[in-house]
């Protein structure tokens, strides 16, 4: 089994900050660009893992071929993670299931740790909101993050979930990308069309989804209107 990382969730909710220490020899593999600072005696490689395969896999699931990967030599060390998003950070230890994260939600894992893309064909084209997810299975620690504060939610039976707001859930789940549907059945065309809710994910089954409160596409046409506009003529 994959030796447990020691670390710390930080700055919680807005602005998690991961902390890892790693013992002699120990590392650490993340997303290009989200470590903050490291001791001196952390040595990093730049790789692509899974050799052209995995990184034909990654760059289809919307991620960065590239995996950087921490090793403290000689001696303890330390690195932290800042990601990209204003949000917050989950932990989860593999034990041999099997997760799907959304683009951009990975922040780091062991080495023991496998992520592939899972191909969405005609779901993830009609998403609306670039659905490009990847599965991560294996032993060991997986770190991944979210735009706003993250819910954690237990389903059984169906559960909806907006496209923008999904970060990952356990495979024991199904779903389907649809326009959201009436109480009484069937799609909900008004909405879709006017009321600005776009495709949903639908889920069924038995398993926990991990939700973020804002969405990229909502605060992007939020902060449309103020948009300087260069002067005409």
């Amino acid at each position: 089994m994959d030796q447990s990382l020691q670390f710390q969730i930080e700055n919680q909710p807005d602005f998690a900050t991961l902390r890892v220490q790693l013992a002699p020899g120990q590392s650490i593999l993340a997303e290009p660009s989200a470590m903050a600072t490291m001791s001196a005696n952390v040595k990093l490689v730049s790789s692509v893992k899974g050799g052209a395969m995995g990184a034909l896999s990654r760059s289809f699931s919307g991620e960065s071929v590239v995996l950087n990967t921490f090793t403290a030599e000689g001696a303890p060390g330390e690195v932290w993670f800042a990601p990209g998003p204003m949000g917050d950070l989950r932990h989860v230890r593999m034990n041999g299931q099997n997760l799907v994260l959304q683009r951009g939600a990975f922040v780091a894992s062991s080495p023991g740790v496998t992520l592939a893309a899972k191909w969405q064909g005609l779901k993830g084209f009609f998403s609306g909101e670039g659905l490009a997810l990847q599965g991560a299975s294996g032993e060991g620690d997986l770190f991944f993050g979210t735009f706003g504060a993250i819910l954690e939610i237990d389903v059984k039976g169906d559960y909806v979930v907006d496209t923008g707001c999904l970060v990952a859930f356990e495979d024991t789940l199904s779903y389907k990308v649809t326009a959201l549907p009436k109480p009484s059945g069937g799609i909900n065309l008004k909405s879709f069309l006017l009321g600005g809710e776009g495709l949903v994910c639908r889920f069924s089954g038995t398993g926990r989804l991990w939700i973020q409160t804002r969405g990229i596409g909502p605060l992007l046409r939020w902060v449309n209107p103020f948009r300087p506009l260069p002067k005409k003529g």
